[in-house]
């Protein structure tokens, strides 16, 4: 399978993102609560530990001149690089699905420019199954080119691998927007604490941006910035691309209905079920409930984080048919308990809060992966929440002959201008 094809499956599935634990609401009945609603003695032991460095590992250092050669070999528009970078990887402590404490890592990324204090660009990456993907570890282009296009244009860029991703220890909670959300939360905290020994200073003024599963990542990581998550950060703006943010309403019928490539149906649906029956439970007991065999004694192992991408798309069938029973059909087409109160939570990336800060965001017609109507739907969202939230059509752009991850070039070359402009 050509890298092209990995990156199929590691662009988007549901991006979704809601809250991070130890700020507002992420859930109830039968998701656990977030960490401000739990005991305060096991909240005070977090917060202490909390964005806390543990290490961190210089990896590269480009001149200018290198930045642009190395971003133009896969495709990431140039036009904005103004200096070299130097990027990092950084381990640092956060908190799992159930408020405890486990570390992550994640990439840094910064200016080799005269500045010694710099405002921040997140960025939250799009769909990865496989460990060494991740942006602090990967050594292709496609995971860290959109930190190092805003490091080239003056930002210090911040991108986490999220929890289970590059070094991060046990599987990734895929699809699970709290944890993305307070993984990413902790990571700036983590650059923060970082920056003085690279010679510099984070600001406190964060632009958030984010692809696919990182969009509504994006989203969340806004919301909890917006609503006072931790006092030294001051956010600016938000700019996802191409997110599923409604993924019962938009995602899910797209997929049902052969609106998807079928096989990328199969490998989304094939993640999102795994992934939240380890979360939340109760949507199987055993795998051959939901999954046809012999799927069914693989799936697991598939998106346990020690399967390369390509190894897992080709081990799975290329139709939805083929790879769910009828229950497991019945499951996305009735959706019911902890299935449903899954989707209820994701959707409210864009029905539960209301930005106070410049929001774009960015889209491709034709999109084979997030529809379209994900965005569409969270303007409306917004909208009827009393903001306008400009939509940005990004044309026609393909990587490898997908739109979808073709986004993700033309919305970065987008906002590193807008994020500058407003700076």
């Amino acid at each position: 399978m050509t890298n092209t094809m990995t990156r199929l499956t590691a662009g988007m599935l549901a991006a979704t993102a809601i809250t991070a634990a130890g700020v507002a609401a992420a859930s109830a009945g039968a998701f656990e609560r977030p960490a401000t609603e739990r005991k305060a003695g096991a909240v005070a032991q977090q917060s202490a530990a909390r964005g806390h460095l543990v290490s961190a590992t210089h990896l590269t250092t480009m001149s200018a001149d290198r930045v642009r050669t190395w971003l133009a070999s896969d495709d990431f528009d140039t036009a904005s690089v103004r200096h070299g970078v130097d990027t990092y990887r950084l381990v640092y402590r956060t908190v799992d699905t159930r408020g405890r404490a486990t570390t992550a890592t994640g990439l840094v990324a910064l200016p080799r420019s005269r500045d010694r204090r710099l405002a921040t660009v997140s960025y939250t990456h799009g769909t990865m199954s496989y460990k060494p993907d991740a942006p602090s570890k990967t050594k292709e282009v496609w995971g860290p080119g959109a930190a190092v296009t805003y490091a080239a244009a003056g930002f210090a860029a911040v991108a986490p691998d999220y929890l289970g991703l590059g070094e991060g220890p046990g599987v990734h909670p895929w699809k699970d927007v709290p944890s993305e959300t307070s993984a990413s939360l902790d990571m700036l905290r983590a650059a923060r604490h970082f920056a003085p020994r690279a010679g510099r200073a984070l600001d406190g003024r964060v632009f958030v941006t984010g692809f696919s599963q990182g969009a509504s990542s994006a989203l969340g990581l806004a919301r909890v910035l917006q609503g006072g998550a931790d006092p030294h950060f001051r956010l600016r703006a938000v700019a996802p691309i191409s997110g599923g943010y409604d993924f019962r309403g938009a995602e899910l019928p797209a997929l049902l209905s052969g609106e998807l490539p079928a096989k990328l149906s199969v490998v989304y649906t094939s993640y999102l079920l795994t992934s939240w029956n380890r979360i939340h439970g109760g949507i199987y007991t055993t795998p051959s409930e939901l999954f046809r065999k012999p799927y069914a004694d693989r799936v697991e192992k598939y998106f346990d984080g020690t399967t390369p991408g390509a190894v897992m798309f080709d081990g799975l069938p290329n139709k939805l048919s083929d790879l769910l029973t009828p229950r497991g059909l019945a499951v996305l087409r009735h959706p019911s308990g902890t299935f449903a109160e899954a989707l209820r939570v994701d959707a409210e990336v864009c029905t539960a809060w209301t930005p106070r800060i410049p929001v774009r965001l960015y889209k491709m017609a034709g999109d084979e992966q997030a529809v379209t109507a994900n965005t569409d739907h969270c303007a409306t969202e917004f909208r009827d929440r009393g903001v306008t939230v400009p939509v940005v059509e990004l044309g026609d752009r393909l990587y490898g002959g997908s739109r979808h991850l073709g986004s993700n070039l033309a919305g970065t070359a987008r906002i590193v201008r807008w994020f500058g402009e407003l700076s």
